[in-house]
C-alpha cells in the first residue's frame, strides 16, 4: 500500500458467518479467509490491525453478520483509539486507489473542516471479461443516471452509496452515534444519517476504483447486481423515467409553501398512502414555526429512502423500456451530445450494443456528474452546520 503520506493505520476485518464452516458450498470461502488471516498476521510491510471474524468460533453468529457488521466493527474499533480530527476511510479488499488517495481525502476535509462525510468519486475499470464489462457498465449507468437526475432536480440526497467510497471524520462518527449495522445497504443508511446531520462533500481530486466482479457475498450491491443482470434481471435497477424526478422536484420546490398549507402533488399522494397520514407535513408544521427549520425537516422526512420508494412505486406501472427512458432523458437534457454517444438510437440495447458504445455513454455520464459535484451545495436547505 504505497501512499504519499504515512500517518495512517490500517484496520482489516476478515469475516463470514460461523455456520459456513458446516456448509459444504461455503467452506472454501472459510478456508480462503483463514489463509488470508494467516497471511495478514505474517505480513511485514505495514503494521496491520486485524480483526478475526472468520476462524471457527469467531465468525458471525445469528443475524449479526454481513458487510454492515464488518464495517461497524472496524469503525467502532477505530473510534475507540482515534482522535476526533482523524478520518475513517472505508475501503473494500478489492478496491484500487492511487498513491495520493489518502492525502487527497485529508486535504479535502481540511478545506471543508465542517464536513461530516465524503461520498468519494468512483469508477469501475473494465476487465477482460465481456460479460462482466456489460454487467458493470449497465449497473454504473443506472447509478450515474440516478445521481444525475437527483443533481438536476436539486435533491440533497445525491450521494452514491458505495462502502468502498466513503470517508467520515471521527468527530462526526461519534456525533451520529456510529453506524447502524445491516447485512447489506449499510453504506446508504449511514451516509443518509450523516447527510441529515450536516455537510457532505461529493468531490475529491482522487477517485477509488472498485472491482467489477460477480460476487454473492452480500445481499445486494454491485456483485449481486452483476450476477442478476448477467442473467437478464435488472428489475431492481431500472432506468426510471426522468419525469418522476421532475415530480420530486415539483414537490420539494413547494416545501416553502407547505409551511402554510400542504398542497396536492403526486409525491404527497404517495406519502399519504405509504405513511397512512392525511397530511404528511402537518406534524412538521405544528412542531417547527421557523420556515428554514420546517423546510429542512421536510427534506428529512422525504429523504433518500422515500425518494427511492417513490420512484419504484411509479416505475412498476411504467410501460417504457429502460432504453426508452434513457434515450428520452438524453434527448431532452443533452440533445446536442446524444448523437455523438448513441449513434443508432433505434437499435440501442444494453444487451446488444457494443461495449465501446456503453463505455462511451458511461464516461459521458461520469463527466456530467463530476460537473455537478464540483459545484455541489454542501448542506440541506435551512441546515445549521455543526462545528468539528
Amino acid at each position: 500500500m504505497r501512499q504519499s503520506r504515512h500517518d495512517f493505520s490500517v484496520y482489516i476485518c476478515v469475516n463470514q458467518p460461523d455456520e459456513w464452516w458446516k456448509v459444504p458450498g461455503k467452506r472454501h470461502i472459510c478456508e480462503a479467509n483463514r489463509d488470508t488471516l494467516r497471511f495478514l498476521k505474517e505480513y511485514s510491510g505495514l503494521t496491520l490491525n486485524v480483526i478475526d471474524h472468520c476462524t471457527p468460533g469467531n465468525g458471525w453468529k445469528g443475524k449479526k453478520h454481513g458487510v454492515g457488521w464488518a464495517r461497524k466493527t472496524l469503525m467502532d474499533a477505530i473510534d475507540r483509539v482515534a482522535g476526533p480530527k482523524d478520518i475513517i476511510l472505508s475501503l473494500d479488499a478489492d478496491t484500487a486507489f492511487k498513491e495520493n488517495y489518502f492525502s487527497s481525502v485529508a486535504e479535502t476535509f481540511l478545506a471543508h473542516p465542517d464536513a461530516v462525510a465524503m461520498a468519494v468519486p468512483y469508477y469501475h475499470k473494465l476487465v477482460e471479461d465481456e460479460r462482466a464489462n456489460r454487467a458493470i457498465l449497465r449497473y454504473e449507468i443506472y447509478m450515474r443516471y440516478y445521481s444525475l437526475n437527483l443533481w438536476r432536480t436539486g435533491s440533497p440526497y445525491t450521494f452514491t452509496a458505495l462502502g468502498s467510497a466513503m470517508a467520515v471524520p471521527v468527530w462526526a462518527y461519534r456525533a451520529v452515534r456510529g453506524m447502524t449495522p445491516k447485512m447489506s445497504g449499510e453504506d446508504f443508511y449511514f451516509l443518509q444519517k450523516l447527510r441529515k446531520f450536516g455537510k457532505m462533500v461529493f468531490h475529491n481530486p482522487e477517485k477509488v476504483y472498485p472491482a467489477a466482479r460477480f460476487s454473492d457475498r452480500v445481499y445486494f450491491g454491485t456483485g449481486p447486481a452483476m450476477i442478476k443482470g448477467d442473467l437478464g434481471d435488472w428489475e431492481s435497477y431500472p432506468i426510471y423515467s426522468y419525469h418522476y424526478f421532475d415530480e420530486i422536484n415539483r414537490t420539494t420546490d413547494l416545501f416553502p409553501a407547505f409551511f402554510y398549507q400542504t398542497q396536492d402533488t403526486v409525491v404527497v399522494s404517495f406519502l399519504r398512502r405509504i405513511l397512512n397520514e392525511e397530511d404528511p407535513f402537518k406534524q412538521i408544521r405544528e412542531n417547527f414555526k421557523d420556515p428554514a427549520t420546517f423546510i429542512r425537516s421536510c427534506h428529512e422526512k422525504f429523504d433518500g429512502l422515500r425518494i427511492l420508494q417513490f420512484l419504484k412505486d411509479n416505475q412498476k406501472n411504467d410501460p417504457r423500456t429502460n432504453e426508452e427512458n434513457l434515450l428520452e432523458f438524453m434527448s431532452t437534457i443533452y440533445p446536442d451530445e446524444i448523437k455523438y454517444i448513441v449513434r443508432d438510437p433505434v437499435n440501442f440495447s444494453f444487451e446488444r450494443s457494443s461495449i465501446t458504445e456503453l463505455d462511451l455513454l458511461r464516461n459521458f455520464l461520469v463527466k456530467k456528474e463530476e460537473e455537478y459535484q464540483a459545484t455541489s451545495v454542501p448542506s440541506l436547505p435551512g441546515q445549521q452546520l455543526p462545528s468539528a
